[in-house]
């Protein structure tokens, strides 16, 4: 009976420590359409702490995003699904984006700058940034296999979630999990 307590009581603990946990059902019951495809993890998960290229061409870190929640999407110019969710994504930053919430894209692989310009102005998008990993070594490390891969990170850092494949990133749906992420 004494261990069940202290168990229970334990258990209670690590939620009031990790809201996460305690969300993570009502995440997962968001997910509607396209969203049904995102993997909610029951624990957050450690990232890479290497580097990617800023689009001004030094080194940035997804550490250096902690304090918000980050949407990574991994991309390439030369991805056709990625085309298709590229604007949704830029509907996604210009409603929730700020000091709270920010879409990360990084572009991975050989990525011309002139292609990867031409290929926002294409899709209409102006206001996500044109980051990189020329060697996909983060990407890698992040066990990007295709593309476009999205990984959602928590105010730790840490992912929480992770989409493979292109979706409607401004969907109800997608917007409620957003939303219900920033309320967190």
């Amino acid at each position: 009976m004494r261990i069940g307590v202290f168990a229970l009581l334990y258990m209670s603990m690590g939620l009031v420590a990790n809201p996460l946990l305690a969300d993570t059902a009502r995440i997962t019951a968001l997910r509607d359409g396209d969203m049904r495809k995102l993997a909610v993890h029951e624990a957050p998960l450690a990232v890479s702490e290497l580097a990617f290229a800023g689009e001004d061409g030094g080194d940035l870190h997804l550490g250096d995003f902690a304090g918000q929640i980050v949407l990574v999407n991994f991309w390439a110019t030369w991805c056709a699904p990625c085309r298709k969710e590229m604007p949704t994504l830029s509907a996604l930053q210009a409603e929730f984006g700020g000091e709270d919430f920010t879409v990360l894209t990084i572009a991975t692989g050989r990525n011309p700058p002139d292609a990867m310009q031409r290929f926002f102005a294409e899709a209409g998008v102006d206001n996500l940034p044109l980051h990189t990993d020329p060697q996909q070594e983060l990407a890698r490390a992040m066990g990007v296999l295709g593309l476009p891969v999205t990984v959602i990170l928590d105010r730790d850092g840490q992912e929480i979630g992770r989409l493979q494949g292109d979706a409607d990133w401004h969907s109800d749906s997608a917007r409620a999990i957003i939303a219900a992420l920033l309320a967190e």
